[in-house]
């Protein structure tokens, strides 16, 4: 019979502090730069310009506004990251709807109240997708030892 001292049969587990602290300290970097790279392709989809774009394209930015709204952040309780456009108060079209399409009200040049119709012009999903092949490098040794 072989015996192992409790203290380093313990140690072997993958539940001790340090690796989980390695993995979380890893998940938050690796998450944030995830966050920060489909921050930054969106923000380069979108194009400054007078028209409108195409339904299906990412939209046009009249004023600039939107490109500045865009952030990420890391949910330490999720461990997650969350990127998007934050919405603006005052702002004729909301950023879901501009990502999806779908019904809003609004005031007309007459000041009346209509529904208008908006097709979608998705950023953030295209982004996602282009971005997404990056995780795995960046996951590839992330988690270090201290």
């Amino acid at each position: 019979m072989v015996g192992i001292r409790f203290d380093k049969m313990k140690a072997m587990f993958f539940d001790r502090k340090a690796v989980v602290g390695a993995m979380d300290r890893a998940t938050r970097k690796v998450l944030s730069k995830f966050g920060a790279f489909v921050r930054k392709t969106a923000r380069h989809s979108i194009r400054k310009r007078k028209s409108v774009s195409r339904p299906g394209n990412p939209p046009s930015s009249h004023v600039g506004l939107l490109k500045r709204l865009i952030f990420f952040g890391f949910d330490t309780t999720r461990k997650s990251v969350v990127i998007g456009p934050t919405p603006l108060r005052g702002t004729p079209v909301a950023p879901p709807l501009l990502e999806y399409g779908g019904r809003a009200r609004r005031k007309d040049r007459k000041g009346k109240g209509v529904t208008a119709k908006y097709r979608p012009r998705p950023f953030m999903g295209p982004a996602f997708q282009k971005e997404k092949s990056k995780l795995p490098a960046l996951w590839a040794g992330s988690v270090r030892k201290q």
